[in-house]
């Protein structure tokens, strides 16, 4: 996992390490780092343009100490400085090993860089860039050098990626003792480019994570065994599709199918069954009528481990009820799409003891929690979060970075996430995968995570199933390349 940690938790983490090192200490390893990674990149040292731009606060002082590494090594090294302080001892380092700090012509000095040290701000910066900082910092995302950004771009907020007004745009982002959530959440984590984890030390002195994003090894799909069969491998109830969204059926099932479950149960109408019959054979299905039913639907539907409920399923008192009649039970339950704009009509239904997964995307959320979609998109993290308490659910923000959240858990990130997921149907598929998932045993927010890491992994291959260019896909693509995926996280 990469854990991040927000910034009072990375500021008391820091005080207690300093007051083990000497003084000034902390820093020198910090600029050691972000120098390491600055000479890596460029393609020589010797005689490169490097311009720091230079803030008041720490993030100043470690590029000017950065600075003066790089110039030890024949870079010719110019500060700026932006606002009425800088830190004096990173200067003087500066001057000693042959930098200068610039009095006049910065600008061209930004235009004419081999590379660009963003110091500007720190890890405390909220809000928007002022100018001269702003200025700064657009004229460096504008500029044709390469971009590192010191432990956050600067007009990112680092806890909570939010981005307000200009900010840079760095090619890389080398950030000190762990991660920071706005380095992993957009919009902020769009502006990091590659990030950089540089230890300091921190690590004995951190307390919980409050974001962790998965690596390969963390995503453990239910594995079948020697004495596994389809019912041990998890049998999954599907409610979706109706008279005028049939394809939400189709395309839901096809997760399932191929997300792992050892048998896939569709019910609907009839002529969404009569597709999923046709597209998905071993699917078993069941028609039932239209109109309103009691609970003992579900039983003309058979047992299951777990249920998704939802997808093209309609928002009237006939979905209602199905609705109504799994959250009921006490399985494990996803509920998408249609089943979120009802659930936001009937909050009540969520009081239950079992599992609860809910995907909404922005819009779906702002229902749910008479929220302002713009405010949740501009900061998914406090959304997320509030959503989880007040639902006492497992909530899967979709979007451009998708985010799990359950009640007093770290929130995972998904990084796999990629655009070309912005098609109609692909999250009908993510719906279905995560059920197999959730039907296979796996905890709410362990399968939620888990079918986020495989979905977006499985469009990625399907974009781009050789190296080069990614093309253009469409939701069943992604339900072709799941297999791909589960094999690539074991490789």
């Amino acid at each position: 996992m990469r854990y991040a940690h927000e910034v009072g938790k990375v500021r008391a983490a820091e005080r207690a390490l300093m007051a083990r090192l000497p003084d000034g200490a902390l820093m020198q390893r910090a600029a050691a780092g972000l120098a390491s990674v600055c000479a890596r990149i460029l393609p020589a040292v010797y005689g490169s343009r490097v311009v720091l731009l230079v803030g008041g606060g720490d993030n100043g002082g470690d590029a000017l100490y950065a600075g003066a590494r790089l110039a030890r090594r024949g870079s010719r090294v110019h500060a700026v400085q932006a606002g009425s302080t800088i830190h004096e001892a990173g200067l003087a380092a500066l001057r000693a090993a042959g930098g200068r700090l610039l009095s006049g012509g910065e600008d061209a000095a930004i235009a004419g860089a081999d590379l660009i040290i963003d110091g500007l701000t720190g890890i405390g910066g909220t809000g928007g860039l002022r100018d001269p900082h702003a200025r700064y910092a657009a004229l460096a995302s504008e500029s044709a050098a390469l971009v590192v950004a010191c432990d956050v771009p600067s007009g990112v907020d680092a806890s909570t990626g939010r981005v307000a007004g200009t900010a840079v745009h760095a090619d890389v982002t080398v950030t000190f003792g762990t991660h920071k959530p706005g380095l992993l959440i957009d919009p902020g984590a769009s502006y990091c480019g590659v990030v950089e984890l540089v230890d300091i030390g921190l690590g004995p002195d951190l307390p919980d994570p409050d974001v962790v994003a998965a690596r390969p090894p963390d995503v453990q799909p239910p594995e079948p065994g020697p004495e596994s069969d389809k019912y041990r491998r998890g049998v999954l109830g599907i409610l979706a599709g109706g008279p005028e969204f049939t394809g939400a059926a189709v395309l839901c099932t096809g997760g399932a199918v191929h997300g792992g479950a050892g048998m896939v149960r569709f019910a609907s109408v009839a002529h969404p069954v009569e597709l999923v019959r046709h597209r998905w054979p071993e699917a078993v299905t069941t028609v039932i009528e239209p109109g309103r039913h009691d609970a003992k639907v579900l039983e003309r539907i058979g047992r299951v481990q777990a249920w998704v409920v939802g997808p093209g399923l309609g928002t009237g008192e006939a979905a209602e009820s199905l609705l109504e009649a799994v959250l009921s039970t006490d399985l494990p339950v996803l509920v998408d799409a249609d089943g979120l704009t009802v659930l936001s009509r009937r909050r009540d239904l969520l009081g239950r003891a079992a599992p609860t997964v809910l995907t909404p995307h922005a819009g779906e959320l702002s229902r749910l929690i008479a929220a302002d979609r713009a405010d949740i998109e501009a900061a998914r993290l406090d959304h997320v979060r509030r959503a989880a308490a007040e639902l006492s659910a497992t909530v899967l923000l979709k979007g451009s970075t998708t985010l799990v959240a359950e009640a007093d858990r770290p929130v995972r990130v998904n990084p796999t996430g990629t655009p070309r997921l912005a098609t109609a149907g692909t999250g009908d598929v993510l719906s279905g995968l995560t059920g197999a998932l959730l039907a296979g045993g796996l905890p709410a927010m362990d399968a939620a995570a888990a079918g986020a890491y495989l979905h977006g992994l499985a469009a990625r291959l399907a974009a781009a199933p050789t190296p080069g260019p990614d093309s253009p896909i469409s939701a069943d693509d992604v339900i072709k390349s799941l297999p791909a995926a589960f094999r690539a996280i074991t490789q």
